[in-house]
């Protein structure tokens, strides 16, 4: 089975930090609508905060804890405290723990992989029984500490003739500019932050309503 999921293109945009990022967000049409908290970012949040800004979100569009390994406590600690839609997980992570979170927070697994090289896409299979979503982000500048919103793309060129049974999501530098290209590839779901930024955590809304045209042109 090939990776093409959905009749249209799927919108993630993640990083959110303030009520009129969130609806601009809505506004443009995404889907998803991420929410870092309890990992290093410019974009973390507190639970309490996630918790807050992410209530108006959940009669729209799905919402989403992003973290970096979690463990089994502080995962039910998101669920219970966020009740958000879906967990994203980045960082290390093996089955038996993304097993033990799943059965305890009743929640979807998106699972992060980083991607530089070909070889590195060979860590999907193992996750395609566990993770109801696999996201391939661009690997993390040697020494950094943050695990995403870099504002980097990986060689996309890799991707061609990529399978799997889960579905995709496409993420790492994507902007309004470089959203052509990215449909270019086949993916159909797309998770956007940085591209979409004035400042870190600060989005703009024309950047938003551009990057949602050009993943969209149909509407």
């Amino acid at each position: 089975m090939r990776y093409q999921y959905f009749m249209r293109p799927l919108v993630k945009i993640c990083g959110l930090t303030r009520p009129r990022d969130i609806a601009s967000a809505i506004r443009y049409g995404a889907d998803f609508c991420g929410f870092i908290v309890e990992a290093q970012s410019p974009r973390r949040l507190s639970l309490r905060e996630a918790a807050k800004l992410s209530l108006p979100v959940k009669p729209i569009a799905k919402t989403v804890a992003v973290t970096v390994s979690p463990s089994v406590d502080l995962a039910l600690n998101i669920a219970q405290t966020m009740r958000p839609d879906y967990l994203q997980i980045h960082g290390a992570l093996s089955r038996a723990q993304a097993s033990a979170i799943k059965i305890q927070t009743g929640l979807p697994l998106i699972r992060a992989l980083s991607i530089k090289t070909r070889e590195d896409l060979g860590a999907i299979a193992p996750w395609e029984d566990m993770a109801d979503y696999i996201l391939l982000d661009a690997a993390a500048p040697k020494g950094s500490a943050q695990a995403g919103g870099h504002g980097m793309a990986f060689d996309w060129s890799l991707l061609k003739n990529i399978r799997s049974t889960t579905p995709l999501i496409l993420a790492g530098g994507l902007r309004p500019d470089n959203a052509k290209a990215a449909r270019a590839t086949g993916f159909t779901f797309f998770d956007v932050s940085s591209g979409l930024e004035q400042n870190p955590g600060v989005k703009d809304p024309d950047k938003i309503a551009a990057f949602m045209k050009s993943i969209r042109p149909e509407r």
